[in-house]
């Protein structure tokens, strides 16, 4: 159990052992057996095989009968829907996104920040893109990230510095960029300038502009972002003819 958990008298062990279960289904571990489950979650065999029968029962993973692996059921997407179903900043956000999928005919995505990460909340892809993997729900390091960047730059110094420092900064690839102080250079870029961009930082080929959304006190709450492939445009092309639009569209969604 993580340490802010520990001391909790109202917390329920069970349940957040239930919940590590489902989560370590990952894109890359998409079939578990028990001694899967077991290593990943750092629970012992016999209380994983409670929980994954108890999880089997009410819907939420499937067994396969001949390999008595573990997979997601389709029941989890239900969560998925009722969560989007119910987001007051998706449900304001969406008709924008909308707008700039058809305005630009590229990929626009919105994410929030979520600890030392963003996560995607809903994305309209087009055909030029280049990673289809990454969808609604998708976790990338905030660091790295055009939409991250965006986010931490509007956040106060402290808390960004904070974030940073706690983060894992290793080097996807050529380009990343992962020294604290190159960093902080860049938050000031954005929050001067408006607007975030990641060039192949997390994904070679990418090019990434991202605005964050603020709440009423000026604090992010996401941020909107247009992805476009470097075989189509240069890095001045792409900031030049879509870092407008992002603004305009974080400006339009953002309650400041």
């Amino acid at each position: 159990m993580g340490e802010r958990l520990k001391g909790d008298s109202l917390m329920v062990g069970s349940v957040e052992k239930a919940f590590r279960i489902l989560e370590v289904f990952t894109h890359s571990n998409k079939s578990l057996s028990l001694t899967d489950l077991s290593s990943l979650t750092g629970m012992n065999k016999s209380a994983v095989q409670r929980f994954a029968h108890s999880l089997e029962r009410v819907g939420y993973l499937d067994k396969d009968p001949s390999t008595k692996r573990y997979r997601l059921s389709v029941r989890v997407m239900e969560l998925s829907a009722a969560f989007v179903t119910s987001n007051d900043l998706i449900s304001r956000v969406t008709p924008y996104l909308l707008h700039v999928s058809k305005e630009t005919d590229e990929t626009v995505s919105l994410s929030m920040l979520y600890g030392k990460d963003i996560i995607f909340l809903s994305r309209f892809m087009n055909r030029n893109m280049l990673h289809t993997d990454v969808v609604n729900g998708t976790r990338m390091p905030a660091y790295c990230t055009a939409p991250g960047i965006a986010m931490l730059s509007a956040l106060p110094r402290e808390r960004a510095v904070a974030i940073l420092n706690g983060s894992d900064l290793k080097r996807y690839t050529a380009h990343t960029t992962c020294d604290v102080s190159a960093l902080l250079r860049k938050l000031d870029v954005t929050r001067e300038r408006g607007f975030a961009t990641a060039i192949s930082e997390y994904f070679l080929g990418d090019i990434s502009i991202a605005a964050a959304l603020l709440d009423a006190l000026g604090e992010p709450i996401g941020a909107i972002s247009v992805g476009v492939p470097d075989a189509r445009y240069t890095a001045e092309a792409a900031i030049a003819k879509f870092a407008p639009i992002v603004m305009t569209a974080a400006r339009n969604t953002s309650l400041k």
